[in-house]
């Protein structure tokens, strides 16, 4: 049994899900096994059933411990084509006032602050004004917050084409480098010169990893010959943090389907809550998906063009005329009707991945998906799209060796059928399956052994707990 503390922290989650679901989880895992009252703060551009129900079990769950609160903001004046990351800086920064406001009518107010990633700027803002603790945690992995605190202290341009030495990384070259790496006057570039900054300013620095996922990254902090004149804070790897739970009801056939189908002989396709697909590529991807002559669950949504995140921060209208049959090739529903099934928009992803029919996941390799992709056992075929999901693709193939993925940047060029048939029954069918099959297991294992008590993520997390409590 928790033994509810008197200790009070708020959390502020950013905009978009890959952002706001880490932080419920941890504000969950902060109540539930530390007894801590928590405030979340959430700044939320889109009303969705999932946001809802993820509120709604966190204060069900621990009711007097989690208080949840939305805090509007004003939306952002930018060009469609613009970078997304000022645009939800500028979200942020909007809901200082109420954030402010908030914490001045509690009677008992909070004593620390954790922010997301893109939230740093609330710790000059508003958590030095209240003379709270703070706290960063990096939604992502280790190797993202390695390049981010890094940046603010490379002295020469970064020319394309070079590998780039990041400490405890693996060089990224080509498309694993943001492109406002290489250009110090984008205002990207200068965006994330500040967050390094405010990252290393802050009490300590939480991230969605482990030890075993990141050992030589994480040790890379601590080495005085690097991070150490750089990172002043200490690093908790304190994941993985995903969303878990069983069927919920709201997509029942699914789950009908899946119960008929055999062990791991399904493939499920989906880009997360933010990505996009041109027309193109999405005739190309029904094509391989048939070619393959895997079963597969896939979840369609309209294609949008030149514009991988166009959902990032954009709410997703609902499908209720079932236009989407109109974007596949013709007679591809009903050609696939035995051996897939294509859902519009949405699907409860965390619920499918953990069915025993699930025998790959095609992925944009956001963090959040990689993560629930890893703790239940599922190989990954990567198709990253944005933001840092490159570098991700690159760590999931190269170094953790728990998926496949195209030759070519699906963000900038055509995947063909042919190949996306290939990368399917690479993993579905052929021997290569079977070792990515092994490492991804053996990846599950570590990371329940990491968040059970006395496992190495479960006291990092302590470890802030008291920090926090002293």
């Amino acid at each position: 049994m928790v033994i509810p503390s008197k200790t009070h922290i708020a959390l502020l989650a950013s905009p978009g899900f890959g952002h706001f679901i880490p932080v419920v989880e941890l504000a969950k895992r902060l109540a539930g096994l530390h007894g801590l009252t928590i405030t979340l703060f959430a700044i939320t551009p889109e009303v969705h059933p999932v946001q809802d129900e993820l509120l709604r079990s966190a204060t069900s769950s621990w009711p007097g411990l989690i208080n949840t609160v939305i805090l509007p903001y004003e939306e952002p004046t930018f060009p469609s084509n613009v970078d997304p990351v000022p645009r939800m800086l500028a979200m942020i920064r909007s809901v200082f006032p109420s954030l402010r406001s908030s914490i001045s009518s509690m009677t008992e107010k909070p004593i620390a602050l954790i922010v997301d990633h893109f939230g740093t700027e609330a710790i000059r803002a508003v958590a030095n004004e209240f003379n709270m603790l703070k706290f960063v945690f990096i939604c992502t992995n280790a190797w993202f917050l390695s390049y981010n605190l890094y940046l603010p202290y490379v002295k020469e341009v970064i020319k394309r084409g070079e590998p780039f030495y990041i400490p405890g990384c693996e060089p990224l070259v080509g498309d694993d480098i943001r492109e406002f790496t290489f250009f110090p006057e984008y205002q990207t570039h200068k965006d994330f010169v500040h967050i390094g900054y405010d990252i290393a300013s802050s009490d300590g620095i939480l991230v969605n990893t482990w030890d075993d996922l990141e050992p030589e990254t994480l040790l890379a902090f601590k080495d005085t010959r690097f991070m150490k004149r750089i990172v002043k804070p200490p690093v908790y790897p304190i994941g993985p943090l995903v969303r878990t739970g069983e069927p919920t009801g709201a997509k029942p056939e699914i789950f009908r389907w899946l119960d008929c189908q055999a062990s791991g002989s399904v493939v499920y396709v989906s880009f997360g809550s933010g990505g996009t697909i041109s027309t193109q590529q999405t005739i190309e991807l029904a094509w391989g998906l048939e070619l393959s002559i895997q079963r597969f669950i896939w979840v369609v949504r309209p294609p949008i063009e030149n514009d991988s995140a166009a959902f990032l921060l954009t709410p997703m209208e609902n499908d209720a005329d079932g236009l989407i049959s109109k974007y596949l090739p013709d007679g591809f529903l009903g050609r696939t009707r035995d051996m897939g099934f294509v859902v519009p928009m949405w699907a409860p992803q965390e619920e499918i991945l953990a069915h025993g029919s699930i025998g790959a996941f095609f992925s944009h390799c956001g963090w959040n998906s990689s993560l629930e992709s890893i703790v239940n056992g599922v190989p990954i075929i990567a198709w990253p799209l944005y933001a840092e999901q490159n570098m991700n693709a690159t760590m999931l193939v190269k170094h953790l060796g728990v998926a496949v993925r195209p030759e070519v940047n699906p963000s900038k060029e055509l995947v063909r059928r042919d190949e996306i048939a290939k990368m399917v029954r690479r993993v579905m069918v052929d021997e290569e399956g079977i070792g990515i099959r092994k490492r991804v297991n053996d990846l599950k294992e570590r990371a329940k052994k990491a968040l059970s008590e006395g496992g190495t993520s479960y006291n990092a997390l302590s470890e802030v707990v008291k920090k926090i409590g002293d």
